[in-house]
């Protein structure tokens, strides 16, 4: 009898810490306090990386995004697309923010996707995203991370306003810069770093960025040029989920018939924040110099750096989440 209550026992102390460690199943079981509170600012429609991005942090139930921000070029019409894939995708309740409208000298943005934008309804008046990337901030003070991928022209806006509240984010994610590898070339890796278009386009926003004194980790061209291949492109046009379906039409304007190989730059950066373990960082100083180069320099760390990724392992955990049923805003 002894040895019958001494087993029942230690059953039911196994099944309690069982229970006490056991993952939740789904979105809607998972713990408020597990739940990251994020904003993204996006220069969505010119490369495609953006939308594979924005759908992979939609598609990540370790989020509630408080606002999708839109940065560089035309802002508005950015705005546009964000609403259309928001809305098509089942998260018309995401604000969406309209940033600092700025291009390159001499130029204008051409945004690829520009015909999925303009299908969406005109005449919307958007939120300004400087202020609400202060305002979230201020009613959730260390609780933001902020995940950057485009330009840093909103963040350099919002610092100028009021440092001491972009000071209470609790971390920035950004996929720029270039540390020992530049741009891949026909011929392979590139070993010279290139000057990152993010950081390039406006050198003296990033600058600001940098020395915030806000937590900052880099996804740069060293760990971020991860191709998505013919296969893996095939299984998203046969997926037919509202994500899928949006993520395909903005992946053939980008690409005209619908055989270009994506560099999924950006959706590191969103990976990153879910599990880190997929893109481990170092801590370096770097330094934004005025061509838009990130430099490597002595002295006390001011970023965590990562440099290297495998490739295989990010696509494997980017695919199932892209291709599988839409997820709704985590329980409250």
């Amino acid at each position: 009898m002894g040895k019958q209550i001494a087993g029942v026992i230690l059953m039911c102390c196994t099944l309690a810490v069982h229970s006490a460690y056991a993952a939740p199943s789904g979105p809607t079981g998972r713990a408020r306090s597990s739940v990251q509170k994020i904003i993204i600012d996006t220069d969505i429609g010119g490369d495609i990386d953006d939308a594979f991005a924005v759908a992979l942090a939609l598609q990540s139930p370790e989020f509630e995004i408080l606002g999708i921000t839109t940065a560089w070029g035309d802002t508005t019409l950015r705005a546009r697309l964000l609403s259309r894939l928001l809305k098509e995708t089942g998260h018309a309740d995401i604000p969406v923010a309209v940033g600092v409208v700025k291009h390159p000298p001499g130029r204008r943005d051409t945004l690829t996707q520009a015909r999925y934008a303009e299908a969406a309804p005109a005449g919307q008046i958007y939120p300004n995203a400087v202020d609400f990337i202060l305002e979230e901030i201020r009613h959730n003070p260390g609780e933001i991370t902020l995940i950057v991928i485009g330009p840093e022209t909103n963040i350099a806006a919002a610092i100028d306003r009021d440092a001491t509240t972009f000071g209470n984010l609790k971390r920035v994610v950004i996929m720029g810069g270039s540390v020992d590898r530049g741009y891949d070339t026909d011929k392979g890796v590139n070993s010279e770093p290139s000057a990152e278009y993010n950081i390039a386009v406006d050198p003296p926003a990033a600058q600001k960025l940098f020395t915030s004194g806000v937590p900052l980790y880099v996804m740069p061209l060293d760990s971020t040029q991860i191709k998505l291949q013919l296969t893996r492109r095939s299984e998203l046009v046969s997926a037919g989920t509202p994500v899928t379906d949006q993520i395909t039409l903005l992946y053939c304007q980008w690409s005209p018939g619908c055989n270009g190989t994506p560099t999924l730059f950006d959706p590191v950066a969103v990976a990153y924040a879910v599990h880190p373990d997929l893109c481990p960082t170092k801590a370096m100083r770097l330094r934004v110099d005025d061509k838009g180069y990130t430099r490597v320099e002595s002295g006390e760390p001011n970023v965590q750096v990562c440099l290297s990724s495998d490739s295989e392992r990010f696509v494997d955990f980017l695919m199932p989440r892209l291709l599988g049923a839409p997820v709704g805003k985590p329980k409250q």
